[in-house]
């Protein structure tokens, strides 16, 4: 018989590009091995560029597509992408909490990389409250990080804050760990920031590549979901995940007029350009 994959459910809206969204979620989570369960937030209409329009769904088909599915099978991970509405929110939110042993990844989605608004700030508010006290593991950009932790301050003192200070705010709000991406800082290297107890864990520092990519946070929060679906665990996960995520911006395609794309089946390329080369 053979061996089945684990399975990771994600929560995210559509991207035609499959740069973002919940097509990167699949291409991910294939590509490391799992079994992809896709629940859909929001239809977009979007390209490389940005994105143009959004269709929210009903949070009740939210819930009963994740329900459904989470009858019929086990799931090892959860990962949450674009919400699309407080009420989407509040409904993920009572699915996670009758899950509550099965590790919970959020990718706290602000804005598009062109700077397009995906979340008000009743949207933040609502993540904070409702998810962030359940998740094992958030991983917001610097920008994010420093909007989250002081959504209910002025902009200067979020502008103004260290990501140290940032990270101790959102775990103050209840998640386990925090890893903070530094693609968004002014710094030679992009230096990503493990943070949990209090404390600083690790910092991860990884050549920074040119050009722009659309997906990459989609692409690393999927990748970590998908090694701790298979076992690993968090800071064997967070190597693994951001070492196949740094392999596939090195390897991203720009197909169209917009952002670089990662190539998630990168390692499926090189092995046919050996073959050729044989």
């Amino acid at each position: 018989m053979t061996l089945m994959p684990p399975a990771v459910m994600t929560f995210a809206a559509t991207d035609p590009s499959s740069g973002a969204g919940i097509q990167a979620d699949i291409l991910t989570l294939a590509s490391i091995g799992c079994h992809p369960l896709s629940v859909v937030t929001a239809i977009t209409v979007q390209d490389t560029v940005g994105v143009e329009n959004v269709m929210v769904f009903d949070a009740d088909w939210v819930n009963e597509q994740a329900r459904t599915i989470l009858e019929d099978m086990h799931v090892s991970a959860f990962k949450i992408g674009m919400l699309g509405s407080i009420e989407n929110i509040a409904v993920i939110a009572e699915i996670m909490a009758d899950y509550p042993d099965i590790p919970l990844l959020i990718d706290p989605i602000l804005s598009s990389g062109r700077g397009d608004e995906l979340a008000n700030d009743e949207m933040q508010e609502a993540m904070i409250d409702l998810l962030f006290p359940q998740a094992t593991l958030i991983t917001p950009n610097s920008l994010e990080a420093r909007r989250l932790a002081f959504y209910d301050d002025d902009s200067e003192a979020a502008e103004n804050a260290s990501l140290e200070e940032s990270a101790e705010r959102l775990l103050a709000m209840g998640c386990e760990y925090v890893l903070i991406t530094g693609t968004h800082e002014r710094t030679q290297s992009v230096t990503n920031t493990l943070y949990g107890e209090n404390k600083l864990v690790k910092t991860y520092n990884w050549e920074r590549l040119p050009g722009s990519y659309h997906g990459s946070g989609c692409t690393l929060t999927s990748a970590i979901a998908a090694c701790i679906a298979h076992g690993l665990t968090m800071e064997e996960a967070l190597a693994e995940a951001q070492e196949y995520t740094w392999q596939t911006l090195k390897h991203a395609f720009r197909p169209g007029m917009g952002q670089y794309i990662p190539d998630r089946m990168f390692w499926a390329r090189d092995e046919e350009d050996e073959v050729e080369k044989d």
